[in-house]
């Protein structure tokens, strides 16, 4: 989910997600920058959307006595990327080096929390020069939809990404653009 300073959903949606360095990636990512409205924006993710948060609890119970002298760090591989069981641990106070038998039932409980509502604020976007989408360009409005002729210049056509136009991923895009396109060369 996308939410507003307010807390107001702004955008939800369930797809495929990517972490990277510099922050989150991937079609839902781009889908829910188009609906970003200014600073104190914030992502809440369910990062275990499969399991509701008893089924989580039982399986963080499973996964802890069947790695019990394990230390957290490495009790957590099976549920979570290796890389992102030191960020959730540290998000809860617990040291990746505990042994798993020595976690506690409120830690368990303050897991299942992050991991069914992991919550950060957006700092901004990445720059233009690194877009994959971008919004903006001729008013729609401005252009015979039926032949794509400007109604402001004569003999002038437009198409593609040119107009002030987006979609969400999936294609969309790509279908706008051969519409639009096939419009105006007919």
């Amino acid at each position: 989910k996308l939410l507003n300073a307010k807390g107001k959903t702004l955008y939800k949606d369930f797809g495929e997600l990517l972490f990277t360095h510099f922050g989150i990636s991937g079609p839902t990512a781009l889908s829910a920058s188009a609906h970003l409205q200014g600073e104190g924006c914030k992502v809440l993710i369910d990062i275990k959307p499969a399991l509701d948060e008893q089924k989580l609890q039982q399986r963080l119970v499973r996964d802890l006595e069947q790695y019990r002298n394990r230390s957290m760090e490495n009790a957590l591989t099976d549920l979570l990327p290796r890389s992102m069981i030191p960020v959730v641990l540290r998000r809860i106070g617990v040291d990746g080096n505990m042994q798993a038998n020595s976690f506690k039932k409120e830690d368990r409980r303050a897991l299942v929390q992050v991991l069914k509502n992991f919550t950060f604020t957006v700092t901004g976007k990445r720059p233009v020069s690194e877009a994959i989408i971008t919004s903006g360009g001729i008013k729609v409005s401005e252009v015979d939809p039926k032949t794509m002729e400007s109604k402001l210049v004569p003999n002038l056509y437009f198409a593609g990404e040119i107009l002030d136009c987006d979609a969400y991923t999936g294609g969309f895009n790509l279908q706008i653009a051969w519409a639009t396109a096939r419009a105006a060369a007919v």
